[in-house]
């Protein structure tokens, strides 16, 4: 193979693996460091450099594992009511602040208007929290629905618009509103069967 096609193959697969470095959620590191140690592996493989093969095979099949321990582990979530006036809420929105804002552009908390909050627990470990309020007796409108970075995979949004589905309805609720300006939250709420209404998203209760 070519020279320079083969230097070209080792600048990806190093980039790959860095940019794999920058990432917060657990999930896209392994998938993201899986694609770089893959290549990197078929780099010292076409170069005749073996430690590299088998150093980079085996960090991809290390990332395999996790991947499969990651998507076949059982979660158990759950949710802890908190009062409007909890200091670890203040804390952590204080705490997640500027990440918050790159989902929820102007948010800020009023303990006034969110009177259904709760954190959502991942095996007893706080993954997010979500406020809300309801207007017009059958209408829920989320206030926030913000997930820590490790926890991003989707798991804890299924939680919230499916598990809880019961809930919600036992409470009167027939529709879930959210409004958001953020691509990045729309496309989330898309994925867990939000659809666009103007400037809301919507999700009917069913």
């Amino acid at each position: 193979m070519d020279q320079q096609i083969l230097q070209w193959v080792g600048y990806v697969a190093s980039g790959i693996i860095a940019m794999s470095m920058t990432v917060n959620s657990i999930v896209k590191f392994r998938w993201i460091n899986l694609i770089g140690a893959f290549s990197f592996a078929i780099y010292g493989l076409l170069i005749n450099a073996y430690p590299v093969m088998l150093l980079n095979g085996f960090i991809t099949f290390v990332d395999i594992y996790f991947l499969v321990k990651i998507y076949t582990k059982t979660n158990l979530f759950d949710i802890l009511e908190i009062s409007e006036d909890s200091k670890y809420l203040l804390k952590f929105l204080d705490f997640h602040n500027n990440e918050i804002h790159n989902f929820f552009p102007g948010f800020s908390y009023k303990p006034e208007i969110n009177t259904i909050s709760f954190f959502v627990l991942r095996n007893m470990a706080v993954a997010g929290v979500f406020l809300a309020h309801r207007k017009d007796n059958h209408t829920l409108v989320v206030g926030l629905d913000y997930v820590v970075p490790e926890y991003r995979d989707y798991k804890n949004g299924k939680f919230l618009y499916y598990s809880l589905k019961d809930k919600f309805i036992n409470a009167g609720f027939k529709r879930i509103e959210a409004e958001s300006i953020s691509p990045k939250h729309i496309r989330y709420l898309k994925k867990l069967g939000f659809v666009q209404r103007g400037d809301k998203m919507v999700k009917i209760l069913q």
